[in-house]
């Protein structure tokens, strides 16, 4: 039997001990972790289904045939891998049709996650979250082959093209802060806007990210080349990550099946299915 005075004490003891602990930093960290990623843990949008947001249309090499839901194309591969990962079969995702520019705008959101080549950059962050990348980028030049700039081996000589891109991309960042060039790009606000602008030479050069620029020169538009690929600015790699509303608890859990997918050399396996032939393109500098 303890006695009264043994209690006294250990009351004691137990308030010392709460006042020397370190301080609980859950209400300022983020939203708590779940203990599991089954499913039945997860906080979803809409009750037993992975809702998962990308544009429309969806292009190639990134989905095919324009429906994400077939599991064909990279982004749609890497997509239900990662269900998989989380426990949920085919017929427990459903896909959510989000512009590109909305998906890492400030506010709600109505996806788990959305995936459609966003790349992580540190402004984006402020308004949403991303998961650990699951591609690494390099932008891409594309030309009519003949013309001009088609045959150009440096960044430096595309200061005096006249420039194609998608606003709101890191293509267009890297167009201003890498290639630089003397005149401002023309933007569009859709990328088959800026495609068909080289296709009708309303541009010379069109900048993409690399395996887009495979697409663009095998199927979107006849005679037409990539000039060379090349490394958007700054000393990390550019890298693509699924994009979650900002504090969803979800994170962890895809940035875990990230890294399994990675470790189980699924991701390489999908990859090169899928995007393959996208390291062949010459280097430019």
């Amino acid at each position: 039997m303890v006695r009264p005075s043994m209690l006294l004490a250990l009351g004691a003891l137990a308030v010392a001990a709460v006042a020397c602990a370190p301080a609980d930093n859950t209400a300022t960290a983020g939203p708590t972790t779940p203990t599991s990623c089954s499913k039945d843990q997860l906080k979803l949008v809409n009750a037993g289904k992975l809702t998962i947001g990308t544009d429309k249309p969806a292009y190639e090499p990134w989905f095919k045939d324009n429906d994400p839901n077939n599991g064909q194309g990279f982004e749609s591969a890497v997509a239900f891998a990662v269900a998989g990962e989380l426990g949920f079969d085919r017929t427990e995702v459903q896909w959510s049709t989000v512009k590109f520019d909305s998906a890492f705008a400030p506010g709600e959101k109505q996806f788990d996650f959305d995936v459609n080549q966003v790349s992580i950059t540190p402004e984006r962050a402020k308004a949403v979250d991303f998961s650990k990348g699951y591609y690494t980028v390099k932008q891409a030049i594309v030309a009519i082959d003949g013309s001009k700039y088609a045959a150009a081996k440096s960044l430096a000589e595309l200061k005096d093209a006249k420039i194609g891109v998608q606003v709101g991309t890191t293509s267009f960042s890297a167009v201003k802060d890498v290639i630089k060039p003397a005149a401002d790009p023309n933007v569009y606000n859709e990328q088959i806007d800026a495609v068909n602008a080289l296709k009708n030479k309303q541009v010379e050069a069109l900048v993409v990210d690399l395996p887009t620029a495979f697409y663009v020169t095998a199927a979107q538009i006849e005679k037409s080349k990539i000039v060379g690929q090349f490394s958007a600015t700054g000393a990390a790699p550019e890298e693509f990550g699924m994009v979650l509303g900002k504090g969803s608890p979800l994170k962890s859990c895809l940035d875990k099946a990230v890294d399994t997918l990675k470790s189980k050399g699924d991701l390489a396996k999908i990859e090169q299915q899928w995007l393959g032939a996208a390291a062949g393109a010459p280097e430019l500098t």
